[in-house]
């Protein structure tokens, strides 16, 4: 059993409570169109390359992959980069050596009330990995799961069982929109909602919001409708990053995102509150 991995940060405060470690692994069934982690969308292992100090030489491209306009950077690329700009995204760890890694800053972690998130890319669709190595980590970490909830809801309650504490998003509730900017249906994501609403598991619901997509008034109010017919009262809003295009060009791809991004998103907080539930954005 091995899993993929494209990024480990420490000392985040950000993806559950206390401090912890978010663990990032490779690989999304979903397309969302405003993802800010274009490296963790793919399964596969690739190769990204910094912008910053190239000279353009082109000696990287030179024994890339050319599938159409689209240029694949290789184990070649990397070699032949005399700058050193290009890292692998995307390493396999086996389960007890991902875990000797994570329980050596252990204590730090505990003395915070922290521990460890799996995010991504999609976490749930490594979960074999995932449980492999909550069951070698230090038992005083907290686990939590980021995650988009999509997934069959076998898979769910697996990661309910092994999770303290789960950060799920909603972001369309119209079925049809959500194909249209995630690449998929959302019946999956609704019901595992609402069985993480009816499990014991602490958790926390964030709504991404993305102009003119996720912001509108009627989205919003189905959210907050459906939150408040699960008895949710709050809920935490990410407000769109701009500058969420530009990681793309580490691989070397364009941002084009299906909607209007120059727009300004609306919290629409007043909405919110009209169902009694507390917005707060982060």
């Amino acid at each position: 059993m091995r899993g993929k991995v494209f990024s480990i940060e420490e000392f985040s405060t950000f993806d559950g409570p206390g401090i912890r470690v978010t663990v990032f692994l490779k690989g999304c069934p979903l397309s969302c169109s405003w993802c800010h982690n274009p490296e963790g969308q793919s399964f596969e292992t690739q190769f990204v390359r910094s912008p910053n100090g190239c000279s353009g030489c082109g000696l990287c491209e030179k024994v890339a992959i050319k599938n159409g306009d689209e240029i694949i950077l290789t184990q070649e690329s990397l070699q032949a980069c005399k700058r050193n700009l290009i890292r692998v995204s995307g390493v396999e760890y086996e389960p007890q050596e991902l875990a000797n890694k994570l329980n050596a800053i252990a204590d730090v972690l505990i003395s915070s009330g922290g521990g460890i998130t799996f995010s991504g890319g999609e976490p749930l669709a490594q979960i074999d990995f995932i449980e492999q190595v909550c069951a070698l980590l230090n038992k005083k970490l907290t686990i939590a799961i980021q995650t988009s909830g999509f997934s069959t809801a076998s898979v769910f309650n697996r990661a309910l069982k092994i999770s303290d504490y789960i950060l799920m998003d909603i972001k369309i509730m119209d079925g049809e929109l959500h194909r249209k900017f995630c690449g998929a249906d959302n019946a999956m994501i609704k019901e595992n909602y609402v069985s993480l609403v009816k499990s014991s598991k602490a958790f926390v619901t964030r709504i991404p919001l993305i102009p003119t997509v996720t912001d509108t008034l009627e989205n919003i109010t189905q959210i907050a409708k459906f939150l408040q017919e699960n008895a949710v009262f709050y809920v935490e809003l990410l407000p769109y990053n701009k500058f969420a295009g530009s990681k793309y060009a580490l691989l070397l791809k364009d941002y084009r995102p299906a909607f209007d991004e120059t727009k300004e998103v609306t919290p629409r907080l007043d909405v919110f509150k009209s169902y009694g539930i507390k917005a707060v954005i982060v």
